[in-house]
């Protein structure tokens, strides 16, 4: 559990029940009893209204609560056409997330906002093809496992060939997703788009950790000019 997360717990916990010892909170988080007494001292250092006793526990003190999130009218429309846009030209998982944000948005917004969810006239109407949102939900899991990826390829002048790649990034260009990535067959960095990959497969094989290989390197480059397949 992320060290922020922990302390999010803690205030939830003491929510709950009206006092809980420094052991109880390390059995519930699973931490030592030394990690809760230092977290509940930078929790009481930043505000957090959270009263010890020796022999006795932690309480929150009574009509404590965590401050309401709160975003103004621009915010709102910001976060809206995002998810919109996410919700159109992103892959199928990309846009339930989507909807699952405006929602816990909406859930918190105050009455006055709320209609602005409903009202803003921003939207992106044009959905990603089916073959690049399938091809972006692959993309996107050998980004983050750092899986080799392979694939046959049809470049813009027809030419067709079978490609395994290094998958370092995606980028989206408005209309069409590009995957950047380090090419075995061609010995450097190229750029594919998702709507002329086929049969794209998730290799077990992780490809190796190489700077010189690397998104960072891939940018050093920015410069210089970067073939599109």
């Amino acid at each position: 559990m992320r060290r922020a997360d922990r302390l999010f717990q803690i205030i939830q916990l003491l929510r709950r029940r009206k006092v809980l010892t420094a052991r109880q909170l390390a059995e519930e988080l699973e931490v030592s009893e030394r990690t809760v007494y230092r977290d509940v001292r930078d929790l009481v250092s930043t505000g957090t209204q959270i009263d010890g006793e020796a022999g006795v526990g932690y309480s929150l003190r009574a009509g404590y609560d965590l401050p309401p999130l709160m975003f103004d009218a621009d915010e709102i429309q910001a976060l809206l056409l995002g998810a919109r846009i996410v919700a159109s030209f992103g892959d199928h998982e990309l846009g339930k997330a989507s909807r699952s944000v405006i929602s816990k948005v909406e859930s918190v917004l105050p009455k006055h906002l709320k209609p602005l969810l409903k009202q803003t006239p921003l939207f992106s109407p044009l959905p990603l093809d089916k073959r690049s949102s399938g091809n972006l939900t692959l993309v996107r899991q050998a980004v983050f496992d750092r899986k080799k990826l392979r694939f046959g390829y049809q470049r813009g002048d027809g030419q067709s060939s079978e490609r395994t790649v290094w998958p370092l990034g995606a980028f989206f260009w408005g209309k069409v997703w590009t995957l950047l990535a380090y090419c075995e067959l061609r010995e450097d960095f190229r750029n594919f788009r998702l709507d002329r990959m086929e049969k794209a497969q998730l290799l077990e094989a992780e490809y190796p950790v190489d700077p010189e290989k690397s998104l960072d390197a891939f940018f050093a480059r920015m410069g210089q000019d970067m073939p599109l397949e």
